[in-house]
């Protein structure tokens, strides 16, 4: 062989191995991510073909597919369709949209992902039609119904959380919308359906649950600034704070004072525990200078603050901004300020102190499952971040639980059951309505249940209305829901 034949065979063997190698990487390595391109018509097109998998929660499906006379060949319908609206969102193939878990799952309920890949080739073997796979969810059916029914009449939302695990239990925002309207094939009477929801002035649209308007968190706040505190080493829940009932904001003539003008109790001073019992504003005001912003919005990042989190719906990153002043910090020490927060993130937050000061990554899905009732992908749990030792968790549990006993959080107090929980009135602006928070968790001594609630708007109270007289009582009816009671 000559020389120059060796250098051709040469050349010919290394663009045969790049060939290879480049079909074998679009064919293998990146064919699900071209299978899911919005570009890639074929593939949309004999997802027609396949009957979507279901979204299914305790057993039932609440959200699946039945046959439809058009070229679409199968209608996707919703049970109960504006409770579990936040949840399932919903899809549409004739305006190829998608929301919630419908779209964070599409590739598996639509058939096309790679989890399907053996199983299809088995199904068409034997000649029987194909079928998108399913999920099966973390949300318990009962705690999602408590929620939303609670919650009618009012703009807000609720988020549970199992401590232990992370998996979500509900998820709940109103008003809701009908995503059977959404997922039409009337095209025409969906784009008109979507334009009225978009124009509404409540945002139903909006899953408040993890993003839409984002709220100041008020005093469930104060549950992270004392934890930072306790955290610091130079804390504890009877560390003393002066106790006037006028306060100055550092380096301002601007003063503020407790929700009731008076002072944090009868003494000259103010315990920690006190402050967080009663609900105080002063003291912790005091006690977020002293710590500073840079250790407080460390805890917070170890609850979840500033992290954007797939669960796998994308929530909205709570904010504990960088960089404040003395005056700035002190109006965090009560969750105002520039600190703002979603109801997925103060329910971290409770199930962050219940779990011995570990906070869990939050997860909707437990499995991806096939027809045959086989795992094709098994969700496991995951740890965030350890926030407070097992002992500085038990002394703010102790604490919050005196709060719902005897304290500004008596609403959400239940029979028989040890509460912790911690309420918040956020401020607006001067005219505006008051945001109303809860969150916490139960029993005590044994949590299963981490809730956080928000009610916007003043419950329609303006600035009269109290996360004690709104919130908490939601709190309350989710946390019998899971327990049962």
């Amino acid at each position: 062989m000559t020389k120059e034949l060796r250098r051709l065979s040469f050349v010919v063997l290394v663009m045969f191995l790049s060939l290879f190698l480049a079909t074998s990487w679009i064919q293998v390595v990146d064919a699900d991510n071209l299978a899911q391109n919005s570009e890639n018509t074929r593939t949309r097109l004999d997802s027609f073909q396949i009957q979507r998998g279901s979204i299914i929660v305790d057993g039932a499906a609440v959200a699946s597919s039945v046959p439809s006379p058009d070229r679409y060949q199968y209608q996707r319908v919703y049970t109960d369709a504006a409770m579990w609206a936040p949840v399932t969102g919903y899809f549409n193939p004739v305006l190829q949209s998608a929301t919630g878990i419908e779209l964070a799952f599409n590739a598996d309920l639509s058939g096309t992902g790679s989890n399907r890949f053996f199983s299809e080739i088995e199904r068409i073997l034997s000649g029987q039609p194909q079928q998108g796979l399913s999920v099966e969810l973390t949300l318990d059916a009962a705690a999602q119904r408590a929620a939303y029914e609670a919650l009618q009449g009012l703009q807000g939302a609720v988020v549970a959380i199992e401590p232990k695990t992370g998996r979500v239990l509900a998820m709940a925002s109103t008003p809701g919308y009908d995503t059977n309207a959404l997922a039409s094939h009337d095209s025409d009477a969906v784009n008109a359906e979507h334009d009225r929801l978009a124009a509404d002035p409540t945002k139903p649209l909006y899953n408040r649950a993890i993003a839409g308007k984002m709220n100041p968190p008020g005093s469930t706040f104060k549950v992270v600034v004392v934890a930072a505190a306790l955290a610091s080493g130079d804390w504890t829940m009877e560390s003393t704070l002066p106790n006037p009932a006028r306060y100055t904001l550092p380096g301002t003539d601007v003063q503020i004072s407790n929700a009731w003008g008076g002072t944090c109790g009868p003494g000259a001073t103010a315990t920690i525990a006190d402050a967080l019992k009663l609900s105080c504003n002063i003291p912790m005001a005091q006690l977020a200078v002293e710590l500073g912003d840079e250790q407080i919005r460390e805890t917070a990042e170890k609850f979840g603050f500033n992290t954007e989190f797939e669960i796998p719906l994308k929530a909205t990153a709570s904010s504990y901004p960088s960089d404040l002043n003395a005056p700035e910090t002190a109006l965090t020490g009560f969750g105002q300020g520039q600190v703002t927060a979603t109801p997925l993130q103060m329910a971290m937050v409770s199930a962050g102190v219940a779990n011995d000061g570990a906070v869990m990554t939050p997860r909707m899905a437990d499995a991806v499952i096939g027809d045959d009732f086989a795992v094709h992908q098994q969700f496991t749990d995951e740890a965030f971040d350890q926030v407070l030792d097992a002992d500085d968790a038990a002394a703010l549990t102790a604490v919050m639980v005196e709060g719902v006993e005897s304290g500004a959080a008596t609403g959400a107090r239940i029979d028989g059951v040890d509460v912790a929980g911690k309420t918040g009135t956020a401020q607006n602006g001067e005219d505006e309505p008051y945001t109303l928070w809860f969150t916490g968790f139960a029993p005590a001594d044994d949590p299963q249940i981490a809730v956080a609630v928000v009610v916007e708007d003043g419950g329609g109270k303006g600035q009269s209305g109290t996360g004690n007289e709104l919130a908490a009582p939601i709190a309350k009816k989710v946390i019998e829901a899971v327990l049962g009671r």
